[in-house]
């Protein structure tokens, strides 16, 4: 019954029954109450979205697996006091529990949500060293900025690391294989469908075993099936899988080696038919003996023991038959006795060198039981398609994992790029995709958030609506997207993605981020706040969303609530570089050019790669009488992005004020022909010409200036300086 209602409880599991699953388990729990039903019933629980119940029924609990769900759990409900003291006791042993990556993940989550940064980049590296393919552990140090280059995480180093574990343990499938006859079909599966994915997705109270084929080696090509043998026809033998154990560090099942083997039925047997099943059934105990219970002893001293049980019943009827039995078991026992030889002397994942080495180890190992000439046959026919077998397999496998490996290494080195805001160093990356990976919706939405940030909107636009396309569900960035749109005053775009998005997933702050910059463009800012708002309280740690409620409040010159969305927002992510932005134009406009040089200098060490923070650092710098300083930083800015006007025309006003007025003049013609109804720089150009004393040009280009409707700030500025014109200084001064 108990197994039974286990078998159910997974299959509901399995098909997302999560009620079925639930009830079935609570009734499982009841009957037969252990820890590891317990366990299962806490699965239930936060499949179901029910992180309060797994925590109740887990409190308490000692074994590893009780604790890693129970910190799971915590997590879910963030108390990361209590998810830290659950994994602690587990760090401490890291090499020997289950879970050893996932738990060095967790702890590097809760040490970030705690503010714990450098013991967070800590747990996040050793996840990494304990299994080079959890890329979730490279990503978290990709945004707090401390990963390495990926070509040392997903290197050779780790190319050979899991070649080694990977290939390493497949040969110790092979020998173990060879010892017994057959798996239990319902969980056994082909090696070759042993893929890097499934290892990760895997449970330790789930691990699954290799199939053996007739012969009892391992049946390395085909899909599950049925296996049948001469001896039985089914099996309860299952070998832990050091595969599993050391890629996705979970526990390996104990161990059962207490196995019997199913007789085949038949109607009616006699009683000399019993007695030939007697001594069979002596023959294979004796041998599966000397394979599990005996193996210290000499090979020789097994094999002389298998053949003298054999001897044994040379009187019997059908001797030839005994006797073709016989030599099966034993060419199997010399077989795995042979191929645990040759693997032991295996370093680094390496294969046999030849094939005629084994064979004749193996000629040599069964000579003193048969000289037959058919013996040797189905001796030499079965270690060379078992060997040719494995090898072959294993080719593939190394393939298949260089190949992923370098998949990660691509990706992983475009997204640290991105995250260090070094975007076309990332595009560059991304290019070197696949079509097949490039033309995916992570893919494209990197590269449209890479567009964003180099303030190229077209190319984000193309970018993201193209990962719309290929994958409508998936909402990576589309908070992002809505912001592009509203840059462009894409009005229509933007209401439709608005709709999209929250048709899709109502509960998602992309969605809502989507509606609050929709409201925004049309100018209604506190339903906009509202829906920030709601993005704030579907997912307190989304920073962006923090950011867009601070960006409405500077809107609406509610200052004080803007300062404390920024602030929360860096609490979040400390290098989110907008909300440091963000409060240094606070302070500007407040004028305390302390406060904001200093938060625009934070914004700068993050992204040393935006011209905007560049001009606005520059301009407090000119505030603060450091004339050189910001001179060098705007033309820092306009080397960075050479299409924006801002920094061009700022440093023409910083060349006016050092009395370098040539210089100022060349920079305002070449704006004039680039925006020739920008009424401000021919308002500049004009106060250069009336130092100059050329006072008819000055006074055309303030005619001009005037002609293009400036701002009321402007237009009193700009007469102010025609009736100096009109009035000579020096007159104005005599009187």
């Amino acid at each position: 019954m108990e197994a039974l209602l286990a078998n159910y409880v997974e299959k509901s599991l399995k098909q997302y029954m999560r009620r079925n699953a639930i009830f079935l388990c609570e009734r499982l729990y009841a009957e037969f109450p252990s820890e590891v039903n317990l366990q299962l019933l806490a699965r239930c629980y936060l499949n179901n979205n029910q992180p309060h119940s797994a925590y109740h029924v887990l409190k308490g609990m000692q074994m590893a697996q009780s604790r890693y769900l129970f910190a799971v759990a915590c997590l879910e409900m963030d108390l990361f006091s209590e998810a830290e003291t659950a994994l602690l006791p587990i760090e401490e042993l890291c090499a020997h529990v289950t879970n050893g990556a996932a738990v060095q993940y967790l702890l590097g989550i809760i040490h970030r949500d705690t503010n714990r940064m450098k013991s967070s980049v800590e747990h996040f590296r050793k996840a990494l060293s304990i299994d080079p393919l959890f890329w979730a552990a490279y990503e978290e140090l990709c945004i707090l900025g401390e990963a390495e280059e990926a070509a040392v995480c997903f290197g050779d180093v780790a190319i050979h690391y899991v070649q080694e574990h990977y290939l390493g343990n497949a040969s110790s499938y092979l020998q173990i294989a060879n010892s017994d006859q057959s798996l239990d079909s319902s969980q056994a599966f082909g090696l070759e469908d042993l893929s890097l994915s499934h290892l990760q997705q895997m449970e330790g109270n789930n691990i699954r075993n290799i199939c053996l084929n007739n012969h009892g080696g391992p049946n390395l090509t085909g899909p599950v099936g049925q296996i049948t043998n001469s001896c039985c026809n089914s099996s309860f033998f299952r070998t832990p899988s050091p595969v599993l154990t050391q890629l996705s560090d979970m526990a390996p099942p104990p161990l059962i080696r207490n196995i019997r083997f199913c007789q085949n039925e038949v109607s009616l047997r006699s009683s000399t038919q019993a007695r030939r099943e007697f001594v069979r059934e002596n023959e294979s105990a004796q041998i599966r003996g000397s394979l599990f219970f005996d193996s210290g002893r000499r090979r020789s001293a097994r094999l002389a023991a298998a053949q003298r049980s054999f001897n044994s019943t040379q009187g019997s009827e059908n001797k030839a038959n005994n006797l073709r039995a016989s030599i099966k078991l034993n060419s199997g026992t010399c077989y795995s006795t042979v191929c645990k030889g040759q693997f032991q002397n295996l370093e680094e994942g390496k294969l046999l060198e030849t094939y005629d080495d084994a064979v004749s180890a193996f000629r040599a190992t069964s000579s003193s039981l048969s000289s037959s000439a058919d013996v040797k046959s189905v001796q030499d026919e079965t270690v060379n398609t078992q060997l040719r077998s494995f090898i072959s397999n294993s080719s593939k496998i190394k393939s298949g994992i260089s190949d992923t490996i370098n998949l990660l290494r691509i990706l992983g080195e475009g997204y640290r790029h991105l995250c260090e805001y070094r975007c076309q160093e990332a595009l560059n990356v991304y290019q070197k995709l696949s079509s097949k990976q490039y033309n995916t919706g992570w893919v494209l939405s990197q590269v449209g958030k890479a567009y964003f940030e180099l303030v190229d909107y077209l190319n984000a636009d193309y970018a993201f609506s193209l990962a719309r396309q290929i994958s409508p569900y998936n909402l990576e960035g589309m908070d992002v997207y809505s912001t592009v749109l509203y840059l462009m005053k894409e009005d229509m775009k933007l209401k439709y993605l608005a709709q999209e998005l929250i048709s899709i997933d109502r509960f998602a702050p992309q969605a809502w981020c989507a509606i609050g910059n929709c409201y925004s463009f049309q100018k209604d800012h506190e339903t906009a706040l509202k829906s920030f708002q709601r993005a704030v309280q579907l997912n307190s740690r989304f920073p962006y969303a923090h950011t867009l409620s601070g960006h409405e409040n500077v809107i609406i010159e509610d200052y004080g609530n803007a300062v404390e969305c920024y602030q929360k927002a860096l609490h979040v992510d400390a290098r989110h570089y907008k909300s440091w932005y963000g409060l240094g134009m606070i302070y500007l406009r407040q004028e305390k050019i302390e406060f904001a040089e200093h938060h625009f200098r934070q914004a700068y060490r993050i992204n040393p790669f935006s011209s905007v923070i560049m001009y606005y650092l520059g301009t407090t710098l000119e505030a603060l009488k450091r004339s050189e300083e910001a001179l060098v930083m705007m033309e820092k800015a306009i080397v960075t992005d050479n299409k924006n006007p801002l920094p061009k025309y700022s440093k023409a006003n910083m060349l006016v004020t050092l009395g370098r007025l040539n210089e100022a003049l060349e920079i305002l013609e070449e704006l004039k022909e680039c925006y020739p109804r920008e009424s401000s720089i021919y308002a500049l150009m004009g106060e250069i010409y009336k130092q100059h004393k050329k006072y008819d040009k000055s006074m055309l280009h303030f005619g001009i200036a005037l002609d293009l409707k400036p701002s009321i700030v402007d237009v009193a500025k700009i007469q102010a300086a025609i009736g100096k014109l009109i009035l000579p200084d020096e007159i104005e001064d005599n009187l």
